[in-house]
């Protein structure tokens, strides 16, 4: 069982998010924060697994509290739900140690898949951020790459991956969701977590960011 602490300051976001958690059959939430400070807390006590984080919040605010969080002892998963997906945010939220960026506009099922994997130790986020991450990964080693006069190679090799796989990783590399791929190859979920996984491994990716970075460097090509 996962056990989940949601924070935001709106009850009826939580509410919401929590009737969410509670359709599923391998997630509990065991506590409610209405702002960061109260999360801190309640971290120490209830120890979560996922603690879904909220950043615009009264007081402490969710990238103060993801700090806090994170510092005080290794393995603590943030994942952070907000309506805003601006560099503001995103770039501050990551570098707190949160393990993933999701919109409150996700698909409910998105959710339930990124708190999934955020106790899996994988990275979860929604596709514009994930995009966003690749294009800064990657036009960050081109820079660092020319800085340090090493030609941009047209390519990286890839291990031996089947056809469909190749199929996956280049939808991953666009920053499409398992459920778009799914839909996009008509597959099913299961199956595209399962390639998605395969990937990884084959890979060395540690996680979805590195995949997709992956991707679009085998390709040699700028990510969309």
């Amino acid at each position: 069982m996962i056990r989940v602490l949601l924070v935001d300051d709106q009850h009826l976001v939580r509410a919401g998010l929590r009737m969410l958690c509670d359709s599923a059959d391998d997630i509990e939430v065991v506590g409610e924060a209405a702002g960061g400070a109260d999360a801190v807390r309640l971290v120490d006590r209830l120890a979560p697994d996922v603690v879904v984080m909220d950043l615009r919040m009264p007081g402490v605010d969710g990238i103060t509290a993801t700090r806090r969080i994170c510092a005080a002892g290794p393995g603590r998963r943030v994942l952070v739900l907000t309506t805003f997906d601006d560099d503001d945010h995103v770039y501050p939220a990551l570098a707190a140690g949160a393990c993933g960026f999701l919109l409150k506009d996700s698909a409910p099922g998105d959710l339930l898949d990124g708190i999934r994997r955020a106790a899996e130790g994988d990275a979860a986020f929604s596709p514009d951020v994930l995009r966003r991450l690749v294009r800064r990964a990657v036009a960050s080693s081109t820079a660092e790459n020319a800085a340090g006069g090493v030609p941009e190679p047209a390519g990286v090799p890839l291990p031996h991956l089947t056809g469909r796989e190749r199929q996956v990783l280049d939808l991953v590399g666009a920053g499409l969701s398992n459920q778009e791929i799914a839909d996009r190859l008509h597959l099913g979920v299961t199956t595209v977590k399962t390639h998605v996984s395969s990937l990884m491994t084959k890979t060395g990716s540690p996680n979805r960011v590195r995949l997709a970075v992956l991707a679009v460097r085998a390709d040699g090509v700028p990510p969309a």
